[in-house]
């Protein structure tokens, strides 16, 4: 019976270490200059999560000027490359949650978002409220797979 536990108890430990994935805190080199208090990206097993991103030419702190359409392009454009980055791409993306700063812009937003998935609809939540990062009009973060 002891050896029966035992057996058992060990078992049950092989399963808990192996169910147990791991976790990657991802960032560029020029990322983690930056000391901001937050990954680029983090993975954890054939999932990438996103830190949220906003319409500003990487390296700048400011964001691209022409209104909410302009911004949500290039965000969108720095989430297919830290994607891609990280080894996945628009095509694995199953989640994105967009943050406006003005509810009333939602629909122009929509419009360019969707450019970025042809294929397929990822699921999305969406809100507003003031005060997105560096002065952003949008501010989208997304969950993909990794092949």
């Amino acid at each position: 019976m002891k050896n029966l536990i035992v057996f058992l108890f060990g078992l049950c430990f092989l399963l808990s270490c192996q169910s147990q994935q791991k976790v990657e805190y991802l960032q560029t080199e020029k990322f983690a200059k930056q000391n901001m208090p937050f990954s680029e990206a983090v993975r954890v097993g054939n999932m990438l999560y996103l830190s949220g991103q906003v319409g500003n030419i990487p390296g700048e702190m400011n964001v691209v000027t022409g209104g909410i359409g302009h911004e949500t392009r290039q965000t969108m454009e720095n989430i297919k490359e830290v994607l891609e980055r990280y080894g996945s791409s628009m095509d694995q993306v199953v989640k994105c949650l967009c943050m406006l700063e003005d509810i009333n812009e939602w629909a122009e937003m929509s419009a360019e978002y969707v450019k970025f998935f042809p294929n397929h609809k990822p699921a999305r939540s969406a809100f507003a409220g003031s005060g997105l990062a560096i002065g952003a009009k949008v501010e989208i973060e997304c969950w993909a797979t990794i092949n």
